[in-house]
């Protein structure tokens, strides 16, 4: 697994490629717990200097359940070490599965002062992106040992699957009258 974490990792430019999407948006999202006013909106806003405060007793979960079985290739996490200092992660877990008592740990995400976006990529073992109903993102300990924990943003990205079409230069050798009109309509 090869986590990157530095100010060039931009989820944003890779959904404008129109190879991936962000499929946060069609989940069901909850917390272990938060500060009031610093919550599930706060960290899905879009905005950076907005987070999620844990309160509670570590670890802290966001947990990320999907309507439909859904595929997933990356995870970005955007933190702050500048900002936020002990309510920094230093260590993630991130656990898939179908529902709460079936989740399974798939990667252990260590951070060094982190400052911008952290990109985990999630694959199965053959390298190929994952198909889940839920995944969880558990904090598993802090930087300087603190308790409570500071979440920025959170990006769940899909793979646009291709649609296969013919390439236009095949279309020029169908010769019904039918095709011929919709290829030069086109």
């Amino acid at each position: 697994m090869s986590v990157k974490s530095t100010r060039e990792v931009d989820p944003i430019k890779n959904e404008r490629t129109g190879n991936v999407r962000e499929v946060g948006a069609h989940a069901i999202w909850s917390l272990s717990s938060c500060k009031p006013g610093f919550g599930v909106d706060q960290l899905r806003d879009d905005r950076a200097d907005t987070y999620w405060q844990s309160d509670g007793q570590l670890p802290h979960l966001v947990n990320i359940q999907f309507q439909r079985k859904t595929t997933l290739s990356d995870i970005y996490i955007y933190t702050d070490y500048k900002l936020d200092e002990s309510y920094t992660p230093s260590r993630i877990s991130i656990r898939v599965g179908t529902h709460f008592n079936d989740i399974q740990e798939i990667e252990v995400v260590p951070l060094s002062e982190p400052s911008g976006w952290v990109h985990v990529p999630i694959r199965d073992i053959y390298d190929k992106p994952i198909r889940v109903f839920m995944i969880q993102i558990a904090v598993t300990s802090n930087h300087q040992n603190g308790r409570d924990t500071h979440l920025r943003q959170i990006k769940i990205h899909s793979p646009v699957e291709n649609n296969v079409s013919i390439p236009f230069e095949n279309i020029r050798h169908f010769s019904t009258v039918e095709f011929k009109q919709h290829a030069t309509i086109r």
